[in-house]
């Protein structure tokens, strides 16, 4: 397990902001926030929030995304996933 991942839920999106600065400042060049179903748009609301107001040298060095297969009670559920990958 790598140190330098945030996981996006359902925390407020300066929660995210934090432990992404707590990250960079311990000495980490590298975050990626992961997010999944809805949660996706506030881990592009924290790399932004990142990006524009916090750390304005970050870059963003990748954006992967995909698809989770979920299985719930009624069957399966495909469920979109985020990775945004912030560098120093």
């Amino acid at each position: 397990v790598q140190d330098n991942i945030v996981f996006i839920g359902r925390k407020p999106t300066m929660s995210y902001v934090l432990a992404c600065m707590t990250m960079f400042q311990r000495g980490s060049n590298e975050v990626t926030l992961k997010a999944r179903g809805r949660a996706i748009n506030t881990a592009v609301d924290v790399a932004e929030i990142m990006r524009n107001r916090f750390m304005t040298d970050l870059k963003v060095k990748g954006i992967e995304i995909g698809t989770d297969v979920v299985p719930r009670p009624e069957g399966q559920s495909n469920v979109s996933t985020i990775e945004i990958t912030l560098t120093k």
